[in-house]
Order: C-alpha cells, then structure tokens, then sequence
C-alpha cells in the first residue's frame, strides 16, 4: 500500500538516505556510508517514481550523460579532445542503441521536456543502463504509461534477467509483478509482511493477499 516504505527502502539501499540502524550489502560489499553517485558507479542503479530527466538537455545528451568513467570529465582531458573523443563516439553509439531499443530514436534530438511523462520514464530507464550495471532498481516504472509503454517495460525487464542482470521492481499492480518477478516481498508500514518465491501463489492467490492487506491498511 501507500505508505509501505518502498521508495524509502530503495533511498537507503542507494545511499539517498541514512538509515538510523541496520546494515547491508552488494556484491559482498558493506554500502553503509556509500554516497549515491559511487553506488551507481559500482554497478547498482535505480529509477525514481518522479522522473529526474533533465528537461532543458537533449535526449541524446541526457543518454550520454548517464555514461561512467568518462575521460572528459577531468577538465585537463577536456581541453585535449584526442583524448576523449574517440570514447565519445563508443557512448553516443550505445546511447542510440538503448534510445532504438526503447523506441526513442525519433526523439534523440529534442528537449527531454518535450518528452511524455511515459517517453520520460523510458529515457530514465534507458540513461540507467549507460552504467552497465549488474543490479537495477525500478521505482514504479509503469505508472502514467500507455499499455503499449507498459508492455515495452515488461519486455525489458525480461531482457535484463535474460542477460543475468538483477532486478528490483517495485510496484502497485500486481499483474505486473507476477508477469515479471520470481520472487515477491509484500511492505505494509515498513514491515515485511510476505516473502516467498513465485510458484508458492498463483496469480490470483497473490492478488486476492495484496486486496487483503490493502482493506487492512484502510482501516
């Protein structure tokens, strides 16, 4: 429900927020302390339910932006372009790879803000896997989508588990989890109120708990 503590699950994870208590890991690694910008670097990426695209930027410069490790960001370099620019052309070439694949191609040289609130949660998700990551959070990405968007998210997510990615989705309708997760964690009011794998439920049966524990948290 509203108020389960999703999005602050994922503000602590990925250093956004500090934690009073508690520890974690990834890839055997303590994050505590972890600011944002060197969880994202060391493979562990998420989107946000409020889309953080930069309006006045292209989309192609967004994409572009999204990418780690550039050359020329250490301003001595910048002044030097043989020494960026042949890794310019690699990431401008994967960006309009992702921005086809999430058929933003026809959009990659207007303004970000021109972009649908759909169009933006797509080049959100596309932007995150500039980094390459191994593990990628997903706040919500179906909200405000046409059923054609949804459905291109839906694919992607199964093209991430395909390529041994993790996956992390957070979302209110249940269909769309059970179209995708192999395993579900239920919130309410910061607790864990169900764990389990995909095939102890059926769709039905995890839909019919979800409707319980909503009339619940209303009254």
């Amino acid at each position: 429900p509203n108020g389960a503590g999703k999005t602050t699950l994922f503000n602590l994870l990925t250093g956004f927020d500090t934690p009073d208590t508690g520890n974690w890991r990834f890839d055997g690694r303590s994050m505590e302390k972890i600011v944002a910008h060197k969880t994202a670097a060391m493979g562990m990426i998420r989107t946000f339910q409020l889309t953080k695209s930069l309006t006045k930027m292209s989309v192609i410069e967004n994409m572009k932006l999204g990418a780690t490790h550039q050359v020329g960001e250490k301003w001595w370099n910048g002044l030097l372009p043989f020494r960026w620019r042949k890794q310019e052309q690699i990431i401008e070439q994967r960006a309009d790879e992702l921005l086809k694949r999430f058929k933003l191609d026809h959009m990659r040289g207007e303004y970000a803000g021109t972009l649908s609130g759909g169009q933006r949660k797509l080049l959100e998700m596309a932007r995150a896997l500039m980094t390459n990551p191994r593990l990628v959070m997903l706040d919500e990405p179906t909200t405000a989508m046409a059923l054609s968007e949804a459905g291109e998210v839906m694919d992607f997510i199964h093209d991430l588990k395909k390529a041994g990615k993790s996956v992390i989705f957070i979302s209110h309708n249940p269909w769309d989890a059970h179209m995708v997760a192999d395993r579900f964690i239920v919130l309410e009011r910061g607790r864990v109120v169900y764990d389990a794998p995909k095939g102890d439920m059926s769709a039905d049966e995890f839909i019919a708990l979800l409707h319980k524990f909503a009339k619940k948290d209303q009254s």
